[in-house]
């Protein structure tokens, strides 16, 4: 009998910079690298992210938050536009709970450029969309207090 080891058993460590994703699986550590696989001639070459496009790829667009956003705004334009008077006669027409239009709608008073980082995919890894919509505790008014809480630097 062999004692080699089984080359599907072996460790490989990459080393990559803050843009990977890095989990334990069954007591092994996963390491996810974004690259791009391209065939030139009879061989692949791995591609690296460049810098400009790790953040995207890195898994840093959040789409439920996007289009939450979307939603948001779509939905305050058509109360500013009266359209519908009131958050419950949106929520009545489109057939949703009002307390979640409401939830959804106060994503609009979010800062600007915290929105602006979110739609590019920069936001901090540990702010989802139930942090977003204040379930756990509401979100201040104040712009400064809301980049503090979500973990942005101060304008």
């Amino acid at each position: 009998m062999s004692t080699t080891t089984n080359p599907r058993k072996r460790a490989i460590r990459v080393e990559v910079g803050t843009d990977a994703r890095s989990y334990v699986s069954d007591g092994q550590r996963v390491t996810l690298v974004p690259l791009t696989i391209k065939r030139r001639h009879n061989r692949k070459l791995l591609i690296p992210p460049t810098p400009e496009t790790s953040a995207a790829t890195a898994g840093g667009l959040d789409a439920p938050m996007i289009k939450t956003l979307g939603k948001a705004f779509y939905w305050k334009r058509l109360i500013d536009e009266g359209v519908y008077p009131t958050t419950a006669d949106l929520a009545r027409a489109l057939k949703l709970e009002p307390g979640w239009a409401a939830e959804v709608l106060r994503l609009t008073l979010l800062a600007p450029d915290i929105v602006e980082a979110i739609l590019d995919g920069r936001q901090p890894r540990h702010l989802n969309l139930h942090t977003l919509r204040g379930r756990q505790d509401l979100l201040p008014r104040d712009w400064g207090e809301q980049r503090r809480l979500l973990g942005f630097p101060s304008a």
